[in-house]
This record gives structure tokens, C-alpha cells and sequence, in this order.
């Protein structure tokens, strides 16, 4: 009996060890090439927040498991992800056994192709929208859709433009202070090193930062996230380069605690897709992470991503007509080869240090510190005493002389235009060596340059504080020194060029009374010259609440913001405002927002997410005329935003769907622009023009619409997909608009005009389609090739309208106070109807193949292939009015021929364009 005693004991011990120790849900993942385990990889319980990690021998397990029918999803990057639906027995652990995971090669994709076209490298950097999307370290059929379907296009998610979201490297904000925008060439071809990345859709919570309307979008450099190997890639394209080679290696831990990941790549064109647009790109990357011990780590990241590109013009319906699409007016050939006097020159390094430290089993806390330096710099031409070089300058088009009746004189324009439409570089050099005054140059190339010094720092914590309830808190602290002048690059033969500004005389001509009439050389700056300081501070708190039925969460934010311009130039014409420090303006804002996830059962959910925050002003916006003096923009405010979306999501193994409705609202956003037009201040009238700076505020925004995701597994080897979105985005109140006038100031009088209202209600707003839908099949085989196509539509996209056109000025004569003559409400109503684009059709083909090259690991080799626009359709992606006929009567003379002289501008889409990659994992 006492030896059966024992026995039980030891037996029921063992049950009781066995059921503390034994996991409810286990697995192991291989690859299923190798047969060889994945480490890594990340095994999510879809209705809640559990995750799991695979060990270096490819298991992974959950310690508990929720009640009902739960759905597990296995993803990383590379390999198709694996859905599981479980309905688990209570008390009963489950052992799924060897799960594999087939190459994504489809994920070639996601890396190689995203194009940007011309308009989207602008020297505002507006163009390209950061891509938000609903799941964790993926991206959603809508998402997929948004991204390489409608992007070549500027399609923004709910119309939303990317200051609106949040771009980060380890916690680090990317966005610049300058403009709220991330500057995509600071790590532009590093696809390999980059790819480690989390997203938020909209507003909904973020394990890393408050976020914003638009999401988040989270890049992971720690080395020992990556998978160890190695890949060499070969691309060529007729995109904006021609061809790209990259190269990558990760480490992996190893047993000393040291990992490391770096890479490389070149991309590179004599002419992209446009003309004269040359390219050339060098990318470096490095990561280095030391295991100290079982809580703390260090990492060390480094990259550095120098981007040299020539622009290309946008250009008026009359030169389109002349020239074609693809015609650029910023180059000139010089010995043989053509020159671009235009390019975009980006050269901003970066130097980041993360600490990672495991408080406790549910506590971690990540800290970051970072430092970018170095350059942004635009060129152009300058001249003085010379005639303008732009070949499109509008006396040497034929709409010239029509206008002015002289047919004879407008047959003349067009033959000399067709036989000389480019910049004529050899004629400059000779007028230089030619100069009225010996050794002064008259034509000169400069860049309009940014020297940025800034030191970013955040700690990010996260704790489990019950099974139920999480908190994420964070603070961030950046400093900014921006140093922005005009540099000079090339005097083109001469010795030096005289910096005064030749439009003005006496001292207001000069461009620094400290050192009036300098002789400028070469890397010399000239012109303007000042320092931008900015020192801000944010924290958030975010909690996270999860129960079996919902989930919801709670976030809070406050920052301050703080400006200041420091000028290094005496002005001629703001001789008492421009030189030294002005003074500083501060903004402290906050924010709000929560949401709601309402589990109908593993698989359907609803989805609520609500948003109101205000938003400091950029720094360009802040300074109304910077480059002058120290003026802060007059009415200037913090924006305020209010978003909401509700969601419907079904997530099935073979059937996912995604329906969603959104709204957001900005208000009092402020938008500076700089053009020459006539009848607007210091002007009279007539030919002459004026030089302004116009400042609209009180901006208000509203996008509202609806999004879909579709996606069917038809048969194990054919999937479909359908992605649509249909928005609604106008401005939704008029605004206000001053001027600021050089001249005005020059001649003692104040240089602001305030020009009152400005009607924009109603108006939509520009450069994106509002419709757009697309339906894709693909075909995988399970012999690792496929092939995939898909048809999008895109409507609904509207021009940019010009500001000073929709104010009283434009109608109204200021010496008489009548409306000029033919002024009506109808003629004023259709001579400013704002253009939709036509709307368009692209299909797109891709297909790929892999092959193991070795049995005994995962040597694999392969190829991705793509053509856009199968059928080369011609499509506008943007454009907009120009603001010098700023009256009603010189408008309708420039009209009045059907080939405006200052018509508007367009920018357009590439046409067929293809993309081949051949890679090499070993």
C-alpha cells in the first residue's frame, strides 16, 4: 500500500509538473525548401494580443489560449503566411507540428517596385504618401493595392498627404521639421535593410508613437531581427533608373551575443524615363547589436543613402502639344552629353544607438538617441544683364504673339522654339566670357541649400500590467540647426558674379549691407543666408484593454514646439529685420484618441477608431518670407484634427475582406507659395509683373469616403483580389490670403497686402485621384513560379487652383471699386472652374520563378518581372494654375486665343515601363 501511495504521488506530480509546464498551443516552422527551421517568425492569435516568436530551432509556443474559435496567423518576411483556424478543447493543449512556409516571391514585389514618378521627387517632397495598414508587420489587400497599383498614379490614402502620418526608424520620427514630410531618399535603396517594418492604419494604436490621421509606419533596424544569410540582387528598369544592384548580409546571433547586418546597393541612369533626367545613388547600411546579458542589448545602426537626380519641368498644354509628354526644358546638351540644370542632390546620414532593456518578464523599455547631418541641395540657373535662359520662357512661344495678334510672329516663335527647345549651355558660356564687365559673370548655376544638423532622443515603454490591460509610453526630443542658403556651383567660365539682386538699386539691391557688392566664387554663398532653430519635446500614453469580446484603447499626447530664424545677412530691403536672431514662437499641443474592437467571433469583427488633436505648423510655414527676414507669419495657428473610421473585417483562411468608412477634418492649415503675377501689389497693371510671396491660413480640409479589401483563395494555386476606395475631398470653408511684396517694402511702404477672403469652398482638393479600383488574379504554382495580373481604374483627380484668382482682386477694379468689365458671376464662375483630369485605365502584369539551388540549405536563385501599363496610356498626375494673369481682365486676354501664354502646368505618368530583378538568397 505505502509503495502505491508513492507511486500515485509521483504520477500525479507529474501530471501536475506536465500541466504547468505544458504550452496550450505549440509548433515548430520550417522553411519548405531547406526543410531547415526559421527563427523568428511571428505567430499572432488574430482576435487578441498575443504573439509569439520562434527560437533558434524554429518552435514557438502560447502559454494560454482565449476560449471559442480563434484564428493564428504565422508571417515573416520573405514566406507566405500560413492561416490556422483552432477550436481549442478547454484544458486540452494543442501541438500543431511542423508548419511550413512556402518563398514569398511575390514579396520581390513589395522590395523592387516602388516607381516614383517625377512629380512625386519634387522639391516639396509631397508626393510620395507614407503606406499605413491595418495589420502588424504587413500590409492588407487595400494597402497592397494603394501602394504599387495606384501610387504611379499619387493616389493618397483618404487623401491624406504624408505629414499626416508618422515615419519612424526605431522609435526615431523621420518626419521633417521643415515641412512635416519624410524625405524617402534618406534610406531610398536600401529595400533588403528596410524591411523589417510595422504599420497602423489610421489612427488605431501604435506600440511605438501617438501617431496621426494618416498611421504609422515603424522601420526595425536591431540587427538580430533579421534572418541570417545573405541575397545579391541585379535590377533593370526604364523607370526613374535604369539599373540597381544590391547586396545584403545578416549574421544572426551568435554565441559571444554579437550580430550584425550590412548592406548595399547602386542605382543608376544616364536618362530615366523623361528627358535628360539622369540618376545615380549609393546606399550604405550597417547594424551591430551586442547581447549584454539576458535584460539589456545595444544597436548600433548607420546609414548613409547619397541621391543625385536631374528633374524634369512641368510644362503648359502648349508645349506638351509641341514637345510631347516626355519633353524636359531643364536640359541642354554641353560636349556631347546633355546636362540637366537641375538636379536634386541629397546627402543626409544618419547614426543611431538603441538601448533595449527587459525590465521584467513584462516590462520592456527601448531608448534611442540619433544624429543626422548634412546636405539638401536644388539647382537652377541664375542671371544678370542676361536674357532669361528657360526655353519655355513665354516670349519665345508662339501664344506670345497670338495674343498680340501677330500671326506672322507667332509661325517665327514656333519654328525657333522646335529648332532650339533646349537650354543652350555653349551660349551662356559665351555671353560670360563676352560680359560687359570683364571677368563678371552674367548666367551662373547655384543650389538652393539646406545644411541640417539634428539630434533626435525617445524612450519607448511597454507593459503588460495585467492579462487584460497594457501600457505604451513615450517621450521625444529633437533639436534642429538648419542652415539654408544659395550656394554657388558654377560660374561657367567667368571669375566671379556680383551678389546684389539687379530687379532694385541702391540698397536695396544688396543682398548683405554687411559686405555690400561681394564678388562671389564658386562654393560661395550668396544671395540669402540664414539658420532655422527648432527644439521640440512630445510624450504620449497609450493603454490597451483586452477581453474576450472587445478590445479597446485610450491615447493621450502633449508637445511643444518651438522656432526661431537666426539671419546671417543684412537685407537691403529688411535692413532692420533680417540680420540676427528674431524673435521665437512656441505652440504646445495635444491630442486625443480611442478605439473600439468588437469580436463578433474569431473571424468578424467591427472596428471603431476616433482621433482629435492640434498640430504645431511646420517650420515652412512658419516664416513667411524666410529667406529675407525674420517675419512669423501673420495669423498663424496650430491645425486641429478630427478623424473617425468604423470597419467591418471578416478574416477566413481563404476569404478576407476589409469594408471601411472614414472622415477626418484639418483646420486652420497655412500654405506659403512664391510666383510673379500682375495687378497684385506694388503692380499697376499692364505687362510689368511683381515677385510675392502669398500666405493663405484658415485652410480647412475635409476627406471623407469608404475603402474596400477583398481577397478569395479560389483554388489552392489561384487567388483573387479586389481593392476600391471612393473619397470625397474638398476644402469645406474659404480662407484667408495676404501677400507679401519685395518691392512694396523696398520703396518704404509695408510689404503685406491682405487680399480678404479667398472663395475656395467647395473646390477639391488637388493631385489625386478620389476614385480608384482594382481587380488582380495571380496564379502560384507549387513548383515556385507565378504570374499575376491586374486592372485599375483611377477618376476623380483635379487640378490645383491658384489662390489669388478666387479673392475679391481678381473681379473687383481697386480704382474704381466696380467689378471690371464682363465680371459677371456666371463668366467669373467659368473662367475659374477647376479642371477634373481624365480618368484612366492601367493593367499591370508580373510573374516570377525560384529555384533551390542546394538541398542541403536555403540557396535559392530567381527572377521577378513586371510590366506597367501594358497599353501605354497617357495620364495626368498632377498639375496646377499659375497665378500670373491675377486679374479678370488679363486672364481672358491671355485666354482669349485658346492657347493661353500662362496656362496651366501638368505632370504626367509614365507610360509602359517595365522591371526585371535577379536575385540570390544563400
Amino acid at each position: 500500500m505505502k509503495k502505491l501511495v508513492l507511486s500515485t504521488l509521483l504520477v500525479l506530480q507529474a501530471v501536475f509538473v506536465f500541466a504547468q509546464q505544458s504550452p496550450a498551443l505549440k509548433g515548430k516552422v520550417i522553411d519548405s525548401k531547406s526543410q531547415k527551421p526559421l527563427q523568428n517568425v511571428v505567430a499572432t492569435i488574430q482576435s487578441t494580443n498575443q504573439s509569439a516568436l520562434t527560437d533558434f530551432d524554429g518552435n514557438f509556443k502560447f502559454e494560454t489560449l482565449p476560449e471559442g474559435e480563434q484564428v493564428l496567423v504565422i508571417k515573416t518576411g520573405g514566406y507566405l503566411q500560413q492561416t490556422f483556424v483552432l477550436e481549442p478543447t478547454l484544458g486540452e493543449p494543442l501541438d500543431l507540428g511542423v508548419v511550413v512556409l512556402e518563398e514569398d516571391i511575390t514579396s520581390e514585389q513589395q522590395l523592387s517596385l516602388v516607381t516614383i514618378t517625377e512629380n512625386d521627387l519634387g522639391d516639396d517632397n509631397s508626393g510620395s504618401e507614407s503606406t499605413s495598414g491595418l495589420l502588424q508587420a504587413t500590409r492588407d489587400v487595400y494597402q497592397q493595392a494603394a501602394a504599387f497599383n495606384w501610387g504611379l498614379a499619387r493616389f493618397r490614402i483618404r487623401g491624406l498627404d504624408n505629414e499626416y502620418g508618422v515615419t519612424m526608424i526605431n522609435g526615431i520620427s523621420m518626419n521633417k521639421l521643415y515641412d512635416g514630410r519624410p524625405q524617402w531618399s534618406n534610406w531610398g535603396g536600401l529595400n533588403d535593410a528596410t524591411r523589417n517594418q510595422e504599420f497602423t492604419m489610421g489612427s488605431g494604436p501604435s506600440d511605438y508613437t501617438f501617431g496621426s490621421a494618416l498611421g504609422t509606419q515603424e522601420i526595425n533596424t536591431r540587427a538580430s531581427f533579421y534572418r541570417p544569410g545573405s541575397r545579391i540582387s541585379m535590377s533593370g528598369t526604364n523607370t526613374n533608373y535604369s539599373w540597381r544592384t544590391m547586396g545584403t548580409h545578416a549574421s544572426g546571433m551568435n554565441k559571444d551575443g554579437w550580430a550584425f547586418v550590412v548592406s548595399a546597393s547602386r542605382r543608376w541612369a544616364q536618362e530615366g524615363y523623361f528627358e535628360g533626367t539622369d540618376y545615380a545613388a549609393n546606399s550604405l547600411f550597417a547594424s551591430v547589436e551586442k547581447k549584454i546579458n539576458d535584460k539589456h542589448s545595444l544597436n548600433l545602426t548607420a546609414v548613409y543613402a547619397q541621391n543625385s537626380r536631374g528633374k524634369s519641368s512641368p510644362n503648359t498644354q502648349e508645349v506638351n502639344d509641341l514637345m510631347g509628354i516626355k519633353y524636359n526644358s531643364y536640359w541642354g546638351w554641353q560636349n556631347g552629353k546633355k546636362r540637366n540644370s537641375r538636379d536634386k542632390d541629397v546627402e543626409e546620414p544618419i547614426a543611431m544607438l538603441s538601448h533595449y532593456w527587459k525590465i521584467t518578464e513584462r516590462t520592456t523599455l527601448n531608448t534611442n538617441v540619433a544624429f543626422q547631418t548634412g546636405s539638401i541641395g536644388n539647382s537652377r540657373l541664375d542671371f544678370q544683364l542676361g536674357n532669361n535662359p528657360d526655353p519655355t520662357y513665354y516670349k519665345n512661344l508662339p501664344s506670345y504673339y497670338n495674343n498680340l495678334g501677330d500671326a506672322a510672329g507667332a509661325a517665327s516663335a514656333e519654328t525657333y522654339f522646335l529648332n532650339n527647345s533646349q537650354i543652350n549651355w555653349n551660349a551662356m558660356y559665351i555671353a560670360n566670357q563676352n560680359s560687359a564687365f570683364p571677368g563678371r559673370s552674367v548666367y551662373v548655376l547655384y543650389e538652393d541649400r539646406t545644411d541640417d544638423n539634428q539630434l533626435s532622443a525617445n524612450s519607448i515603454l511597454n507593459s503588460s500590467i495585467s492579462e487584460n490591460i497594457s501600457l505604451t509610453a513615450g517621450a521625444n526630443f529633437r533639436k534642429l540647426r538648419s542652415h539654408n542658403h544659395q550656394n554657388l556651383l558654377d560660374l561657367m567660365g567667368g571669375q566671379y558674379f556680383l551678389d546684389i539682386d539687379p530687379f532694385y538699386s541702391g540698397n536695396a539691391s544688396q543682398s548683405d549691407l554687411n559686405n555690400p557688392n561681394r564678388q562671389i566664387g564658386e562654393n560661395e554663398t550668396y544671395g540669402y543666408n540664414y539658420l532655422l532653430h527648432a527644439l521640440t519635446f512630445d510624450g504620449f500614453t497609450q493603454f490597451k484593454f483586452t477581453y474576450d469580446k472587445a478590445d479597446f484603447y485610450l491615447a493621450q499626447s502633449f508637445s511643444r514646439t518651438e522656432y526661431q530664424r537666426e539671419g546671417l545677412y543684412r537685407n537691403g530691403i529688411y535692413a532692420d529685420n533680417s540680420f540676427g536672431k528674431g524673435e521665437s514662437v512656441t505652440f504646445e499641443n495635444f491630442g486625443f484618441k480611442g478605439g473600439l474592437t468588437y469580436k463578433l467571433n474569431g473571424r468578424n469583427y467591427l472596428d471603431f477608431n476616433g482621433l482629435y488633436q492640434t498640430k504645431a505648423p511646420s517650420l515652412r510655414s512658419t516664416f513667411s518670407n524666410a529667406r529675407l527676414n525674420n517675419v512669423i507669419t501673420p495669423d498663424l495657428e496650430s491645425e486641429s484634427i478630427t478623424s473617425a473610421d468604423a470597419s467591418y473585417i471578416l478574416r477566413a483562411p481563404k476569404f478576407k475582406v476589409r469594408l471601411t468608412g472614414f472622415y477626418s477634418k484639418v483646420q486652420n492649415a497655412t500654405e506659403i507659395s512664391f510666383f510673379y503675377g500682375e495687378g497684385i501689389g506694388s503692380d499697376t497693371g499692364g505687362d510689368e509683373d511683381t515677385f510675392v510671396s502669398e500666405i493663405v491660413t484658415g485652410i480647412q480640409k475635409q476627406n471623407m469616403g469608404a475603402e474596400l479589401g477583398l481577397e478569395y483563395q479560389i483554388t489552392s494555386t489561384i487567388k483573387a483580389t479586389v481593392a476600391a476606395s471612393y473619397g470625397q475631398y474638398i476644402y469645406s470653408d474659404n480662407a484667408n490670403l495676404k501677400t507679401n511684396d519685395d518691392a512694396l517694402a523696398a520703396t518704404g511702404n509695408n510689404s503685406l497686402t491682405d487680399f480678404g477672403t479667398v472663395y475656395i469652398k467647395n473646390y477639391q482638393q488637388p493631385g489625386m485621384p478620389q476614385t480608384a479600383a482594382s481587380f488582380g488574379l495571380e496564379y502560384r504554382d507549387p513548383h515556385f513560379w507565378w504570374i499575376g495580373a491586374n486592372v485599375n481604374y483611377l477618376a476623380n483627380s483635379y487640378i490645383d487652383v491658384a489662390s489669388i484668382l478666387r479673392t475679391d482682386n481678381f473681379s473687383i477694379d481697386g480704382a474704381t471699386g466696380d467689378n471690371y468689365s464682363g465680371a459677371t458671376p456666371e463668366t467669373v464662375r467659368d473662367i475659374l472652374k477647376q479642371e477634373k483630369f481624365d480618368s484612366f485605365t492601367l493593367v499591370n502584369l508580373t510573374g516570377g520563378k525560384s529555384w533551390r539551388i542546394s538541398k542541403a540549405n536555403r540557396n535559392t536563385v530567381g527572377f521577378f518581372a513586371s510590366v506597367n501599363n501594358v497599353f501605354d496610356i497617357t495620364y495626368k498626375t498632377g498639375g496646377f494654375e499659375q497665378s500670373r494673369k491675377a486679374t479678370f481682365p488679363d486672364l481672358q486676354a491671355d485666354q482669349a486665343n485658346g492657347t493661353p501664354s500662362f496656362g496651366s502646368k501638368y505632370f504626367y505618368g509614365y507610360g509602359r515601363t517595365f522591371f526585371v530583378n535577379f536575385y540570390i538568397n544563400f
